[in-house]
């Protein structure tokens, strides 16, 4: 492993990361309900997401995940039905609105807001087979077959911290922007459509082979 492999690494990773999908969408919202704190939760549950799957690829189970349609079908449906949920929830808060109301959480509602945000952030990414489908066809061209127990640690780290750096950047610029997303109309339309964008994302890829 060198440093022009793992700088290449680095901007695969980070291509991905910015393509707007599951990920970017779970951390939009948890920083317009929770604030910094909980969007600096969320990009750490992406960040062990991404983890995992670097982790399970590594020593082969993702392969077998990726092999057995039964195990793969499993994985699906489930990510499936956890962002449909994610989304029909998005969308039962725009319907209702009163966000002048909670605002302000209480610090033990900003401290469920963390722990939810985090979750949100691990199981969205934990959840998606294309992230293993991905970490599959990535994998093999940045590790050699030789590659030593260090190889893969360094492999690992930088995949880990492009997604943690991108997904914490992108959590501040939305907390800059907070103040304006928060407001009553404003916020009630983008849970519509980030509701709509989970409930999507969610058919598509119940739907997928």
């Amino acid at each position: 492993m060198n440093v022009t492999q793992a700088l290449g690494l680095a901007g695969v990773i980070l291509l991905a990361a910015i393509s707007p999908g599951p990920d970017f969408v779970i951390m939009l919202r948890s920083v317009l309900s929770g604030g910094r704190r909980a969007g600096m939760a969320c990009a750490a549950g992406i960040a062990s997401g991404v983890l995992a799957w670097a982790v399970v690829t590594s020593v082969g189970i993702a392969g077998l995940l990726a092999a057995s349609s039964v195990a793969f079908t499993v994985v699906k449906l489930a990510g499936a039905a956890y962002l449909v949920l994610l989304g029909v929830q998005a969308l039962m808060a725009a319907r209702r609105g009163g966000y002048e109301q909670t605002a302000a959480p209480e610090v033990e509602q900003a401290r469920r807001s963390v722990f939810t945000a985090y979750r949100h952030g691990l199981l969205t990414n934990l959840f998606n087979p294309k992230v293993a489908v991905f970490f599959l066809a990535l994998w093999p061209q940045f590790l050699p077959h030789d590659a030593t127990v260090t190889d893969t640690v360094v492999l690992t780290a930088v995949a880990v911290l492009t997604s943690l750096v991108w997904f914490t950047v992108l959590a501040n610029v939305v907390t800059a922007l907070r103040r304006f997303l928060t407001a009553s109309k404003v916020r009630r339309t983008i849970d519509a459509v980030m509701g709509t964008l989970l409930v999507g994302i969610g058919v598509r890829i119940a739907l997928s082979q």
